[in-house]
C-alpha cells in the first residue's frame, strides 16, 4: 500500500471515528461536516475530498461494516446452509461487540433511517439466500415465504441486538445470546415461554382477504 493510500485510509478512519462519536453524542441531525472535521482534526477541505456530504460518510460506514462483515461470515456459509450451526449469529454478535458504537449509531436508526435499511435488508438477503440453500440441500420446501422467515429472523437478531449493545457492559455474552435465539430459532416461542409438549392448534384461522 502506498503512502497516499495509507494516508487517505487513516484520513477516512478518522472521519469514521469522529462521525459515530458525535453522533451518539449528539443525535446525527444534529452534526454537521465542520463538527466532523472539528473533530478528526481535519480540514473542511479534507472532508469534502473524500465526501460530498454527512450523508455519503454515513452510507460509507455501513458499506464497510458489511463489508468487514461479510468476509468474517463468508467460510462459515456453507456448513450454515447445511445445518442449524449458530456459528454466523455468534460471528454476528462477536463483531457488533468489537465496532459496538457503529453498530449503535445503525440500529438506532440515525440518519433517517437510511443506515437502518441498508444493513437490514443487506442481512436479510443474506439470511434468505442461507434457509434456500439449505431447504434445497435437504429436499425440503419451506412452509413460510422466504423472504417472511428472514426478515422475522433478521428482526429478532437486530431487536435483541440493539438492547444488548445499548446496555454497558452487556448483559450476556455473545455466546450465552447467541445460544438463546437458536434455541428460540430450533424450538419456538411455545418452548421458550415454559411449555411442554406440542402447542394447541389454532383456535381460529386467520381469515384469507377475497
Amino acid at each position: 500500500m502506498s503512502t497516499e493510500d495509507r494516508r487517505s485510509r487513516r484520513t477516512r478512519r478518522l472521519l469514521r471515528d469522529a462521525l459515530v462519536s458525535l453522533a451518539l453524542e449528539r443525535g446525527y441531525s444534529n452534526v454537521t461536516v465542520e463538527d466532523i472535521a472539528e473533530r478528526a482534526d481535519l480540514g473542511r477541505a479534507t472532508f469534502y475530498k473524500h465526501y460530498a456530504d454527512k450523508d455519503a460518510l454515513l452510507s460509507r460506514v455501513v458499506s464497510d461494516l458489511l463489508e468487514e462483515l461479510h468476509a468474517r461470515l463468508l467460510p462459515l456459509v456453507p456448513t450454515s446452509s447445511v445445518g442449524f450451526t449458530g456459528k454466523p449469529v455468534l460471528e454476528l454478535f462477536r463483531h457488533a461487540l468489537e465496532e459496538r458504537d457503529v453498530y449503535r449509531v445503525i440500529l438506532r436508526g440515525e440518519g433517517d433511517g437510511r443506515a437502518l435499511q441498508e444493513f437490514t435488508d443487506a442481512r436479510t438477503a443474506a439470511a434468505a439466500h442461507v434457509f434456500r440453500a439449505r431447504a434445497e440441500h435437504h429436499g425440503v420446501s419451506p412452509r413460510i415465504d422466504v423472504d417472511v422467515l428472514a426478515r422475522a429472523w433478521v428482526g429478532e437478531q437486530i431487536a435483541v441486538m440493539r438492547w444488548w449493545l445499548e446496555t454497558s457492559p452487556p448483559q450476556l455474552s455473545p455466546e450465552e445470546v447467541t445460544g438463546m435465539l437458536l434455541d428460540l430459532s430450533l424450538r419456538g416461542r411455545y418452548w421458550a415461554n415454559g411449555f411442554d409438549g406440542a402447542p394447541p392448534d389454532r383456535a381460529e384461522e386467520i381469515p384469507a382477504e377475497d
